[in-house]
This record gives structure tokens, C-alpha cells and sequence, in this order.
């Protein structure tokens, strides 16, 4: 038995997960027990400097430097908070924060390109920023920390995201039901789990689905002045009337139409993306609420076109898990597309839907460090299954 700590901030930068969770056998006889979940909500100051490096804001390389450890040390805080009271971690897997996600599919400016092939670089590859050095966190805990988790995935071809199929497959599958476990983070993501049954692991699939909260949050934090982050239980959106005919040209973006392997961040749904959304929003003379109700029925319908077009078969089930799993409007919404398929939450499977992310990072962590692989090849395009994440032990000083 281990006792591991997961860290993870996704892109809605709303905070630090940590799962502290003890964990025994290995992929098949896995089992994990969440002794405490806590999150760690960044300072207002550095979580508003993440997200304008989110939207593209340039640093110069000392501040990316600065920012990288202030981040590490508030993912530290964080391990180091969760085990106030209770025994020590031996582990921590700390997926870090990402500021800058390429999908492998995204096109590169023609200068960029010109150049790239000029200098024999390979510009195929996809590139994925986490922020927050797993040497630090290593060094401030005095526990060896795994970091890092994208980067051989991405090595070998792979999209590097998303990472947690793999868990979700050992941890929340079923011997008769087929099972969606859809993450409703900044970006949604989905991994299908098959029955298991015969070679039920090589059809698990995933991939990222479009935007989750992380419109949604740019909306309220925009029509608010920024006194508010998001939208407590979908409540305001409720309020509104959707516009049926706006999601439909949105969803004429070419993301929602590629197949897997595929993936999306920031980058492709964030600030730019939310302005003309407000743009095609006062055409159409919705009010404020109204626009929120609109941006929900998207983050809805892009996850049911997504599994009508990309998935073997409809699940029997779906189960919710992130923040967006306390979205109940996004939750009704949701039910009412996929109907008659029940929608849930992970709770109902067994896993905390608050920590799930969280949860599974400590898992990979302790898959790395007894030599298991953590991709799956299928989800995310990498040429063959691979150890995901570094290790960092830290350093004893003796004086």
C-alpha cells in the first residue's frame, strides 16, 4: 500500500486539487481509497497573471521563470496542506498547470513553418506547457514527485492529452455496462469504457470534446466586472434562453468535426474565441443570461455531437466528473440531449467527482514508479504505450 498525493490544475485555473489517496496492486487489481480531498485556491494576483499568459500575453524568459516557481510552490503548499493531521505521503504526482497547449493537428503560421524547415526541426509534433517544476515540489515536500506527464506521450507522436483514460479504464468500468466517463473541466473530455469483456482495453478511446467551463467562466467573469469566476449551478444561465441557431454555427468549427485522436485548450477556446461569441451574441440581441444559457447549451450539444459522430455505440451510461459536474443546468441540459441515457456523476460510480482529475494523477504517478505505462495509444495517436511523467527525488543537505 502507498500513500499518494495527486496535484492538478486544469484550465479553469479556478484552483490546486490534491487527493491524498492510498493505492495497492497494479493495473488490474488496482485499488484506491481517497483519505481527503482539498482545494487550494491560487492568490488572486498570480491566478490573474495565469490566465493572460493563458490568452497569449507575452513574458519575457525571467518572468516565465518567476511564474513557473510561484506556481510550483503554491502546488507544494497545497501537498503539504492536505497532510496536516495524518501520516506522510511517499509519493506526490503533480500534473502541474498548463499554460500553453498545440494539438498536433493545429496549423503553424507559414513563416513558422518556413523557418522551422529551414533549421530541420520537426513542427509535427504536438507541445504542451505545464508550469510548476516537479524538482521543486520535490525539494519544498521532501517527496519524491512525478511531473511531466505529457511530454513522452508527445514524443512519440501522441497528442499528450488526454492522460487519464487508462485510470478511468481500471478504475470506473463495467463487466456489462457501456460506460462514458465525461470531464467537464475548462475543456471537456471523454473516455469510453467498454464493457469488460475480451480485449476491452484496446477500444477504450478518448478524446477532448470542446469547451467545458472555460467560456462559460470568461463570460461570467466578463459581464461581472470580474467579481465573479462562474456561474454558481448554472443558475444565471437557467435564467436565459438559448438561441439554438448560434450553437449551430458554432459548432460548424472544424475541431468539432475532426475524428479522434484529437485535443483543444486556451488557446483555441479562450478570450478570442469568447469575443465572438459575444459578438454573434449582440447580432442576435440576447441578453446577458441569455448568452450564458447559449455558451452552455454548446459545452451540451458539442458533447453529445461528439459522441453521436465519434463513438462506436451510445453508452449506456454517462458519468459527469470536474467542476461542470455541479453545473446543474449544464447537467439537465446534457440528460435532455442523451436521453434515454442516464446521466450521472462518478460519485454514483465509486470515484469523487470533485477529486477524479486529481485522483488519477496520483494513480499515474504510482504507475511510473513501479514501471507501468500510463497512455493508451488509441486515445491519444502515440506510436506505442509509454511511461508518462519524471521523476524527482529530493535532495538531502547535510551541513
Amino acid at each position: 500500500m502507498v500513500r499518494v498525493i495527486g496535484l492538478m490544475s486544469g484550465t479553469s485555473v479556478d484552483g490546486i486539487d490534491a487527493a491524498l489517496v492510498e493505492i495497492t496492486g497494479g493495473e488490474v487489481d488496482l485499488e484506491v481509497e481517497l483519505l481527503a480531498g482539498q482545494t487550494l485556491t491560487y492568490p488572486v494576483a498570480l491566478r490573474e497573471q495565469i490566465l493572460k499568459v493563458c490568452a497569449g500575453e507575452a513574458l519575457s524568459v525571467a518572468e516565465l521563470a518567476t511564474l513557473d516557481d510561484q506556481i510550483a510552490s503554491e502546488f507544494a503548499l497545497a501537498a503539504q496542506k492536505i497532510q496536516i493531521n495524518r501520516s506522510p505521503a511517499e509519493l506526490i504526482g503533480s500534473h502541474g498547470q498548463t499554460v500553453y497547449h498545440k494539438p498536433k493537428k493545429l496549423k503553424v503560421e507559414d513563416v513558422q513553418q518556413k523557418t522551422a524547415s529551414k533549421l530541420g526541426y520537426l513542427t509535427s509534433l504536438a507541445y504542451s506547457l505545464q508550469l510548476g517544476r516537479g524538482e521543486v515540489i520535490a525539494q519544498l515536500t521532501g517527496i519524491k514527485t512525478i511531473s511531466n506527464f505529457r511530454l513522452a506521450d508527445i514524443a512519440l507522436g501522441g497528442e499528450g492529452a488526454p492522460i487519464v483514460p487508462k485510470v478511468d479504464a481500471y478504475l470506473l468500468s463495467s463487466p456489462t455496462q457501456h460506460r462514458c466517463i465525461q470531464n467537464v473541466g475548462g475543456i471537456g473530455n471523454v473516455t469510453y469504457l467498454p464493457a469488460r469483456q475480451g480485449n476491452w482495453l484496446e477500444r477504450v478511446w478518448g478524446w477532448d470534446t470542446g469547451p467545458g467551463n472555460a467560456l462559460l467562466d470568461l463570460a461570467v467573469e466578463h459581464f461581472t466586472d470580474g467579481r465573479k469566476t462562474y456561474d454558481q449551478d448554472g443558475s444565471w444561465a437557467a435564467s436565459g434562453t438559448k438561441c439554438d441557431a448560434l450553437v449551430q454555427k458554432w459548432l460548424s468549427l472544424d475541431f468539432f468535426q475532426a475524428p479522434p485522436p484529437k485535443s483543444t485548450g486556451r488557446e483555441l477556446f479562450g478570450v478570442a474565441y469568447l469575443k465572438q461569441c459575444l459578438a454573434d451574441s449582440s447580432t442576435h440581441n440576447l441578453t446577458q443570461a441569455d448568452t450564458l444559457a447559449t455558451l452552455t447549451e454548446l459545452t451540451a450539444t458539442s458533447i453529445m455531437h461528439s459522441y453521436r459522430c465519434f463513438l462506436p455505440q451510445m453508452p449506456d451510461e454517462v458519468f459527469l466528473c470536474g467542476g461542470g459536474s455541479r453545473n446543474l443546468y449544464l447537467k439537465q441540459r446534457l440528460q435532455a440531449l442523451l436521453a434515454p441515457v442516464p446521466v450521472l456523476t462518478t460519485d454514483q460510480a465509486g470515484v469523487n467527482a470533485d477529486f477524479k482529475e486529481a485522483i488519477a494523477i496520483a494513480v499515474l504517478a504510482y504507475w511510473r514508479n513501479l514501471g507501468i505505462s500510463g497512455n493508451l495509444p488509441q486515445v491519444t495517436g502515440a506510436k506505442i504505450a509509454t511511461l508518462l511523467g519524471n521523476i524527482f527525488s529530493p535532495i538531502s543537505i547535510h551541513c
